[in-house]
């Protein structure tokens, strides 16, 4: 059996929720959701530091026991109008392409839809992810770093 098969049937059964307002909350979501299929896990992400600390950020990421559950929350969300926003429903592999295009395509804070529609595979390449990590670790060693300095004096 491929180890990697499951780490990709699992990402093909993980959405990506942006554009939400900040007063929908995390039971608001699920019940806005769970009509879909089976939810195996919500992630709710929060701001953790700045001024907007203790805020939601905006996205979640909700896990389906299924594939096709997924897709179906997808099909019927995407668009949909929450507390008068239209929510941008993706897999959550499709969301990593939006990121990796971020930073060339991001004006005045909206992203540039054809940066994604020109790509034929859903999927990170080994170096991109490995990059990513690396820079998602260097970010969290200089956070460590700055909080313990700020702790001590």
């Amino acid at each position: 059996m491929d180890p990697n098969r499951f780490a990709d049937d699992k990402s093909e059964s993980r959405l990506y929720i942006g554009n939400l307002d900040l007063r929908i909350t995390e039971a608001t979501l699920i019940k806005m959701f769970s009509p879909f299929g089976k939810i195996i896990s919500e992630d709710f992400l929060w701001h953790t530091r700045g001024p907007k600390r203790g805020e939601p950020r905006g996205f979640a990421f909700i896990q389906y026991s299924s594939k096709e559950e997924a897709e179906l929350a997808k099909e019927k969300m995407h668009g949909k109008l929450a507390c008068g926003r239209p929510l941008v429903v993706r897999l959550a592999s499709e969301k990593y392409l939006v990121d990796m295009g971020e930073n060339s395509s991001k004006v005045g804070g909206q992203l540039d839809k054809t940066c994604i529609s020109g790509s034929s595979s859903g999927q990170m390449s080994k170096s991109a992810r490995i990059a990513a990590i690396k820079n998602k670790l260097k970010a969290l060693e200089e956070e460590n770093s700055n909080g313990k300095k700020q702790k001590i004096s």
